[in-house]
């Protein structure tokens, strides 16, 4: 009866009082000794609330706590019985050795550099630099594990080979039904020294196709030809090959000036000259002359085109191109100009387009604009040369919307006062 009474009085009282009120009960312990104790449940107590106590913390931090429970509680781990405290034996077994990852990761960087995007296979090639001629020897040895791009699981691969800013090409002989081939060719650029750092290495691998255009495999650039070694040593270089269904070696630039005449409804385009265009034949260099079109809601109104210039990556025309165009119908046309590289048989082939208008996007709309802003006065800019599909499906996106506004009326010659 006397322990169901003392548990009732202790039900309403918090730990602290329990605890005092036990020691009042007990004759037997000293005074000093219960004020000890009572200092000792407050102390304690406070403790207790500081460790339970959740800290406010800022909503800035509110993306890392959702976070933590994905992060690993090693206290809860249940190690078993037979872990072995590090203290009680110190051993190198099992440990992480960073150095160890630094040097698989450093691996990895090499044998497949820049590899952000799908591979198919990989090449070997060496450099070596013949300071006596001044000239950078690459060798395309082999290539290894491409992809079956012919309906008889193979294909038929080739190498072309651009030592860039310089727009000259070589190409490897063309190895028949492999997947593996091995090449051994040679090729010499001639270069300075001191200019190795700037210059890129792309080497583009084709599968050959008799009756169709050749398909691309993937390509590799070395940004610095230097990074490898000082090259004075045949130096042997593995690399992954990255898919790309197009290469991306720079198509060139094309020099023209645009000037308006508003009093006779004349635009003249005078093509200048072009450089460092891609090279489209076996030879390393092309045939390219400049088309002009008009455009009109997406209709050619009329094309004109410069003469020939053979063999060369670096055309001069200085050449004038003539168009009549009324002062109202110059925010409604645009300038199609499309260099391109002649062939004596089979389709001529274009190497780059680029487009000038009121809807045009960067350069092309700003040098129009000039042209407006000052009427009778020749502007001439430099305008890099664009893929023919990327440039034709940007310029649909934007003249969607203003050819849904209506057909644009074809430009007249203003009346004669």
């Amino acid at each position: 009866m006397a322990a169901e009474r003392l548990k009732e009085s202790l039900a309403p009282m918090g730990f602290l009082e329990a605890a005092v009120k036990i020691s009042h009960t007990s004759p037997d312990i000293p005074a000093e000794v219960q004020v000890s104790m009572r200092e000792h449940f407050l102390r304690r107590t406070q403790r207790m609330q500081r460790q339970t106590t959740e800290p406010a913390s800022s909503t800035r931090h509110s993306s890392f706590k959702r976070h933590l429970p994905r992060q690993m509680q090693v206290s809860s781990l249940d190690l078993g019985d037979d872990y072995v405290d590090v203290d009680e034996q110190a051993t190198s077994i099992g440990r992480i050795k960073p150095e160890l990852y630094k040097q698989a990761t450093l691996e990895s960087e090499e044998s497949g550099k820049g590899s952000g995007g799908k591979t198919c296979g990989k090449i070997n090639f060496s450099l070596r630099y013949d300071y006596e001629n001044e000239t950078l020897l690459v060798t395309v040895l082999k290539a290894f594990d491409l992809p079956a791009k012919d309906l008889c699981g193979s294909s038929d691969p080739y190498v072309k080979i651009y030592l860039l800013p310089d727009r000259k090409k070589f190409q490897t002989r063309v190895h028949r039904k492999t997947l593996n081939p091995t090449f051994d060719e040679s090729f010499q650029f001639p270069v300075p020294y001191e200019e190795l750092p700037a210059r890129k290495l792309h080497l583009s691998v084709f599968d050959f196709d008799r009756f169709s255009r050749h398909d691309m495999i993937g390509e590799v650039v070395l940004d610095n030809l230097l990074e490898v070694s000082d090259l004075s040593r045949e130096t042997s270089v593995w690399r992954d090959i990255m898919y790309a269904t197009t290469e991306s070696v720079d198509l060139g630039e094309i020099m023209f000036s645009l000037c308006y005449l508003p009093t006779a409804g004349r635009l003249t385009l005078t093509v200048i000259k072009c450089r460092n265009l891609k090279a489209m034949d076996i030879t390393g260099y092309s045939d390219p002359y400049v088309k002009v079109s008009l455009i009109c809601d997406g209709k050619r109104l009329k094309k004109k085109k410069t003469t020939i210039k053979k063999n060369t990556l670096n055309p001069v025309y200085n050449e004038a191109i003539i168009f009549d165009i009324p002062p109202e119908s110059m925010d409604q046309v645009s300038l199609h100009i499309s260099v391109m590289d002649y062939d004596l048989v089979g389709h001529n082939e274009i190497i780059g387009v680029t487009r000038v208008g009121c809807r045009a996007e960067g350069l092309g709309r700003d040098h129009w604009n000039e042209m407006l802003a000052y009427p009778r006065k020749p502007i001439a800019h430099w305008h890099p040369l664009q893929e023919s599909k990327k440039s034709e499906k940007e310029w649909k996106t934007r003249t969607a919307s203003f050819d849904s506004q209506g057909s644009c009326p074809s430009p007249k010659a203003p009346a004669s006062p």
